[in-house]
């Protein structure tokens, strides 16, 4: 038991991170490994996961590139508790900040206008409308949304990031034609790599690169394929969610 849930204590990124995680409700998933790998970041800048739950994919990233600092913002004050002690016991805690609050008014959480070189977010994406919501509190909040939530969340984005400082995101592949249209009001220079179950599978994620005043899109990047034709896992995705390599949108420029 810690932050007052019943937890367990999970390896990702092949036993390289140690996570406490609820046992039930939301939990850390191929999504939080994926948005770690597809985030840019080099030693001495700062990242800023929004949503960040335990904190999966924003300690992911710190492992991954030594010596970056990073922020993980929480709403749900016990997760956030998790994320702070999942910090401490991967010897991270002097480069990682946990904040316990709402990533739509960062402002109020003490963060300044262009502090960070890079966002990652994996926002709530499922539409209580046309989806049954889980009835677990923590797993609903951290998956259901209203429809302007992605605009809140990327206008929260824009405020905190530098010029030309980039935002990394996951989302449902269907809805990519939204994901464009919100970032229209502060994004460009748009790079999108789908992600698909198993070969000539329509796309179930897309990982989504975008800057600060950029403008326009780039060529989309080769699908990365999570599973063979024969059910096992691919060697791109092992590669990824195994060995903690970086995915080619991370590279940026």
């Amino acid at each position: 038991m810690s932050a007052g849930i019943e937890t367990t204590d999970d390896a990702v990124l092949g036993g390289r991170l140690r996570l406490l995680q609820p046992k039930r409700g939301h939990r850390v998933g191929h999504d939080a490994i994926l948005l770690a790998a597809a985030a840019g970041g080099r030693a001495g800048e700062h990242a800023i996961d929004f949503g960040a739950g335990i904190g999966g994919a924003g300690l992911a990233l710190a492992w991954r590139v030594a010596d970056l600092r990073v922020t993980l913002i929480e709403i749900d004050p016990a997760l956030a508790a998790l994320a702070t002690e999942n910090a401490g016991r991967n010897d991270m805690g002097g480069r990682v900040q946990v904040l316990a609050g709402n990533v739509e008014n960062v402002a109020a959480l003490g963060i300044e206008p262009g502090n960070a070189d890079h966002v990652l977010m994996n926002p709530p994406f499922n539409d209580p409308a046309r989806q049954q919501s889980s009835p677990d509190a923590r797993r609903r909040l951290a998956h259901v949304a209203d429809g302007d939530l992605l605009k809140r969340w990327l206008a929260s984005a824009a405020f905190v990031l530098k010029p030309r400082g980039t935002l990394t995101l996951i989302w449902r592949a269907p809805a990519l034609d939204d994901v464009l249209a919100a970032l229209a009001q502060h994004f460009g220079e748009v790079a999108v790599m789908p992600v698909l179950p198993r070969p000539g599978a329509e796309a179930i994620r897309v990982l989504v690169r975008a800057v600060k005043g950029g403008a326009g899109r780039r060529p989309d990047l080769p699908a990365l394929v999570l599973n063979e034709a024969s059910g096992k896992s691919s060697a791109a995705a092992e590669a990824v969610l195994r060995e903690a390599e970086p995915l080619a949108l991370s590279a940026g420029d």
